[in-house]
């Protein structure tokens, strides 16, 4: 994909599509070796088009916590397995990968295009929003003048803090904390969600969170407007420093989470929230095929 955008970027492409079909298909044979459930896998449908539907759960009240709902009974009863804690000073950084970039989904990715100081063009694909080693994951907060923000006051007074996923059977719950509440309203009995003492830091962690993740402030950056004085907006980055995560969630490896079994939301504009409903693999090409690939087109142009 990466090497069709740049040839598009120079007007032609830079791999014959024979040879590049053949590059990803040797890649996506290396991801999935010979596995028969790759075959019986339902086909990309080309026209998924987006549709809003109602919300989990539309009786949800001021103080409900979470949703008595079938959904929300199942999640409320699975909760009973418990949680599986990572001390991360204490856990290779490969697991920590497996468990963060499995959990902290869906995570944006975008094309970052640059130029090297002897101005040669790359083009490659980044996903943002956490680092494993340090594990550090981001929060950025937009500011508006005479309407503080409790959350990053308080992160920047305390440096303490823990991040809760969000997960479908609550999110009702979840986005009644998003009210702008005088500071002597606590959001938890706003929510009705449930406070579990953590482990490292002061502040509770969500016990209804299929993933909760105890921070310490790693470092922080006001950003200005051009001109202005005062921040339009707060770019956190946050150390990780230990992991819950419920058993039910977890995969069979015990390290990699079930997207399906952690019904993960996210937002997207205006009041809009999102379900993650479909996924499917695509492996890095190997550059020897990429190479032979390159190889063949530029013989073939001899």
């Amino acid at each position: 994909m990466i090497l069709t955008q740049l040839g598009r970027a120079f007007g032609r492409p830079l791999i014959p599509r024979r040879s590049l079909s053949l590059v990803l298909a040797r890649a996506s044979s290396s991801s999935s070796g010979s596995k028969p459930d790759v075959a019986k896998r339902p086909p990309f449908e080309d026209k998924h088009p987006f549709k809003l539907i109602r919300a989990p759960n539309t009786t949800w009240a001021i103080g409900d916590g979470l949703s008595a709902t079938p959904l929300g009974e199942e999640w409320n009863a699975e909760g009973e397995q418990g949680w599986k804690s990572w001390e991360m000073s204490q856990t290779p950084t490969s697991d920590i990968y497996k468990m963060l970039s499995s959990a902290i989904i869906p995570r944006p990715i975008a094309f970052v295009s640059t130029l090297s100081a002897e101005n040669s063009p790359n083009l490659a694909p980044f996903r943002y929003g956490v680092a494993y080693d340090p594990p550090v994951v981001s929060i950025s907060f937009t500011l508006s003048p005479g309407r503080p923000k409790d959350t990053r006051d308080n992160i920047l007074a305390t440096r303490e803090f823990v991040v809760n996923l969000i997960s479908e059977p609550y999110v009702e719950a979840a986005n009644a904390t998003s009210v702008e509440a005088p500071s002597d309203v606590s959001e938890w009995e706003v929510s009705g969600l449930s406070q579990e003492p953590s482990l490292h830091v002061k502040p509770a962690r969500v016990k209804e969170s299929a993933v909760s993740l105890e921070c310490e402030l790693f470092n922080f950056q006001d950003i200005f407007p051009d001109g202005a004085t005062t921040p339009s907006t707060t770019l956190v980055l946050s150390r990780v420093k230990c992991a819950h995560v419920r058993h039910s969630v977890l995969q069979s490896d015990g390290l990699r989470i079930d997207p399906s079994k952690l019904r993960v939301v996210s937002r997207l504009g205006g009041l809009t929230y999102a379900r993650v409903g479909e996924g499917f693999n695509l492996k890095r090409p190997a550059w020897n095929d990429v190479k032979q690939a390159l190889e063949d087109r530029r013989s073939g142009e001899a």
